[in-house]
């Protein structure tokens, strides 16, 4: 079995949390963090801001790390490690004439905390590490049905 590596941002404005709904054709109500799988030979940044621009049509500087959490299938072989960096939109905007190249992300939108608590998202740690200055880490987490 091998281990899954994946970066993803936390951006905060105005008290409020960018997520992004990853499944084609909206299969299901379950937000995340914008970010995605690590490709080898790059460094961690720059694969954040590549996978940001490509979920979000951002462009992101990338700060420091505020969660490590950790996905797996108790009764399979998935296990996926999401390395959680704060970070700031430099340019771009959530304009209505977007859509994602890869045609994986079908909606973004910034939540309040207050917000969060009425739609599923994962981790569930995530409103922690990002309305508070703490560095946090989940570990084993287990995968959720769509």
């Amino acid at each position: 079995m091998t281990v899954r590596l994946a970066v993803r941002a936390v951006i905060v404005e105005r008290r409020r949390l960018l997520l992004v709904n990853a499944y084609p054709g909206r299969q299901s109500d379950l937000w995340c963090a914008p970010g995605g799988g690590v490709e080898p030979h790059v460094s961690l940044p720059e694969n954040l801001a590549r996978e940001v621009l490509e979920e979000t049509g951002l462009r992101i500087r990338v700060g420091a790390p505020c969660l490590i959490n950790e996905f797996h299938d108790p009764g399979g072989s998935y296990h996926q490690v999401d390395l959680f960096f704060r970070c700031r939109i430099v340019s771009g905007a959530l304009d209505a004439g977007w859509h994602d190249p890869e045609g994986v992300v079908n909606r973004r939108r910034f939540f309040t905390e207050a917000e969060m608590g009425g739609i599923r998202f994962k981790p569930d740690s995530l409103p922690a590490a990002a309305f508070s200055d703490r560095c946090l880490y989940d570990p084993l987490e287990a995968l959720v049905p769509r």
